[in-house]
């Protein structure tokens, strides 16, 4: 559906995407202010920075709502986040206007929106937006009827367009109610009929056919030279390579391989990629991954850990394993709190100026490294024009080592030495800039991504500091985030959690604790798991269609309760739930766990086929499903270091437990050989002879 005509003459007003943002100061507490609203009680260093607008912003919430109904006046809902550089751009332009407030708060009861904090109200006013236009993005700005129910959305307004749209709606209230209650109508009824899936109830088969079917037309989307999807911008996606990665470990298809390092090289070699401290920016503005949105956000490094660690035990890439442990290095340094929780993000601007503390002039570089500088400036492809704008450079690579060694005299190691030393003395001069503002919200569903990535990185590498890290995290999540009864909040600014968990924070905790369980055979994890997917399943869960409600049961107050089907930056949250079941199904022989997961899997498989590139995670499901898993079972005193061992090679096929004793699992039961550590290979419930070696266990699976 489409907005009337009275409305859609908006449609023509400019639309921009969210990037980066003016750099605010975060602490709007400690200095006196000419205006204060209700924001200034939140927890959310976004909202925060909106605490002292003239414009009397209410957070979400039944104050505002019944305000809005009591004084019979429309709402205005902005969202955004802190690393938006639009969101910051119409609060200076429009916002922090005292003319522009006035109109606002003589009129609407205006209601200000973390997106990260609050997906679910964001969800329902972004469906609006596309249903009108087609398209979306942040800041989000929605006019909605006192109940809520939303009659026009856009994007980013210039101040004079948003004067015109709040007198067009100011006027029309007074003179037509009657249209926007009927438009409202209708967008509510579109927005309730978006993302839910219906139960699909002919019976499938899932086969490598169809799967190969699908990474064809994936392959055929992508840009083979530079890796990702063939377009700009470029976002990492990792899921997609994740896929990739598996479906050629089960079919030997060395272009699906070839398609994912390709990726994954360019990524690592890109400005995408911080060189100096670590970590990725969230996308490449560019098709060769060079220019960053500078903004660098905690999913997407937790993911991308995870992709390259497990690429790493692939490929040996050293690169890769560089990638990990500079990223981390950067996870460890600048995001995380003193009790092991994660911060959401880094702003792409400092100094109100984009990129600011990452770029540098060839000037620069040559006073830092001296006599190394040029060197320095062949690698990473520095210019004194710039490679960039206004002289500045962002350091990328060509990942043509042999020939800038050869250029420069030196061995391979030795020039990984010269660049190694010269990074970490640019990292030390770059201490001394005024940093990016740090969003330091902690959000659940982001820190089980970023607690997996460490999980992942422990079981690729085997170092101990990331176990360490992950085991320290999970404790924080159970203390701070989980409460006796598994239910979840979704987030934490000191001891603060407000609000209550949406359905991704309850599948990507399960998911790292299931991991977390692999990583240590620690029962605790798995049963935290389990635990708290009996709780996502009473509250979560809708029968009649056999998929997950975005929203808990007793938290669903918005006009809409929508679904969250597709894979996105982050995996849907539908999906994650699927294969959680699927895999906590085979630990505790649960067919429904199992009936359940494939059903889902069977709901999505129309779209599956028209384009895997947004279902790549139920892409993994399915080849599970396809090729059922290997339960790896290590019993005996020695189990956590052939757990190790079985580590190092890359088995997305196995389900591994175990321990020093049997414990409460079926699968382990009359499996403990007194004195010896012992390996079974089982599937279907059906193990092979035992086994003492891992080199004998990986015979057994490869058969």
């Amino acid at each position: 559906m489409r907005a009337s005509v009275a409305i859609s003459i908006l449609l023509m007003l400019p639309v921009f995407s969210c990037g980066q943002k003016k750099n605010h100061e975060m602490n709007t507490l400690k200095d006196n202010h000419q205006y204060t609203n209700e924001l200034i009680h939140e927890s959310s260093p976004y909202l925060l920075q909106h605490a002292h607008n003239p414009v009397d912003w209410y957070p979400w919430g039944e104050e505002a709502l019944e305000k809005a109904k009591q004084e019979n006046k429309m709402l205005i809902i902005s969202i955004g986040y802190a690393a938006c550089h639009w969101c910051h751009v119409m609060e200076h332009e429009s916002f922090e206007d005292t003319a522009v407030a006035r109109i606002m708060n003589e009129n609407f009861i205006a209601i200000k929106v973390d997106r990260e904090e609050r997906p679910d109200v964001d969800q329902v006013y972004m469906n609006a937006v596309n249903l009108i236009s087609g398209r979306g993005g942040w800041p989000l700005n929605a006019f909605a009827l006192p109940d809520g129910k939303p009659f026009y959305a856009g994007t980013y307004f210039p101040k004079d367009q948003w004067i015109k749209v709040l007198e067009y709606f100011i006027e029309m209230q007074r003179t037509n109610p009657e249209n926007l209650a009927e438009e409202a109508g209708k967008i509510a009824q579109g927005i309730r009929s978006m993302d839910n899936i219906p139960l699909n109830e002919e019976s499938l088969t899932f086969t490598m056919d169809m799967a190969e079917s699908m990474v064809r037309g994936l392959k055929s989307g992508m840009d083979l030279k530079k890796g990702g999807i063939n377009r700009a911008p470029k976002f990492p996606m990792p899921s997609v390579w994740e896929y990739l990665l598996h479906y050629n470990y089960l079919s030997g298809d060395e272009k699906a391989l070839e398609a994912a390092i390709i990726t994954l090289d360019n990524m690592a070699y890109g400005g995408i990629y911080d060189h100096v401290g670590g970590g990725f920016a969230r996308y490449s503005t560019d098709a060769n991954w060079h220019v960053p949105h500078f903004e660098k956000m905690l999913y997407d490094n937790g993911q991308l850990v995870s992709l390259y660690s497990n690429a790493w035990k692939l490929t040996e890439n050293p690169n890769y394993k560089d990638v990990v442990y500079e990223t981390l290095n950067f996870i460890e340094r600048e995001m995380t709190s003193r009790e092991g929780g994660f911060f959401s993000s880094l702003d792409a601007d400092s100094e109100g100026e984009e990129g600011k503390f990452y770029v540098w002039t060839q000037e620069e570089i040559g006073k830092i490294l001296g006599k190394d500088a040029d060197l320095f400036i062949e690698y990473y492809n520095i210019t004194a024009e710039g490679n960039w704008e206004d002289g500045k450079n962002i350091l990328f690579r060509n990942g043509e080592d042999e020939g800038v060694a050869e250029k420069f005299g030196y061995t391979l190691p030795d020039l990984q030495n010269k660049i190694s030393s010269g990074k970490s003395q640019l990292l030390k001069a770059r201490e001394k800039k005024i940093r990016p503002g740090l969003d330091d919200k902690i959000l659940t569903s982001w820190n089980a991504l970023m607690l997996k990535g460490y999980v992942d990185a422990y079981r690729a590498f085997n170092d101990e500091k990331f176990l360490d890290a992950a085991l320290k995290n999970a404790e924080f999540l159970m203390k701070r985030a989980i409460s006796k009864n598994g239910e979840i909040k979704r987030n934490n600014k000191g001891v603060k959690s407000t609000i209550h968990g949406f359905l991704d924070d309850y599948a990507f905790t399960i998911s790292a604790f299931i991991a977390l369980y692999q990583a240590t055979f620690d029962e605790r994890w798995l049963s935290s798991a389990k635990k708290l997917s009996s709780y996502t399943l009473e509250h979560f869960y809708d029968y009649k269609s056999g998929m997950f409600f975005y929203t808990h049961n007793d938290h669903s107050n918005l006009i809409a309760r929508n679904m969250e089907i597709s894979d996105n930056v982050i995996p849907g949250s539908n999906s994650e739930m699927a294969r959680n079941l699927f895999l906590l199904g085979h630990y505790y022989y649960d067919d429904d766990y199992l009936s359940k997961s494939e059903q889902m899997l069977a709901n999505v498989q129309e779209d599956m086929r028209k384009n895997i590139f947004y279902f790549s995670n139920w892409g993994i499901l399915e080849l599970n499903f396809i090729n059922k898993p290997f339960e790896v079972v290590i019993i005996g005193e020695e189990s956590g270091s052939l757990r190790g061992e079985l580590d190092d090679q890359y088995l997305p096929d196995v389900i591994l437990s175990g321990g020093t004793r049997e414990g409460d699992l079926e699968l382990h039961r009359n499996k403990m050989v007194e004195g010896q550590t012992t390996i079974f290979v089982c599937r279907d419930k059906v193990c092979k002879l035992p086994v003492t070696s891992v080199s004998g266990a990986i015979e057994q699976i490869q058969q």
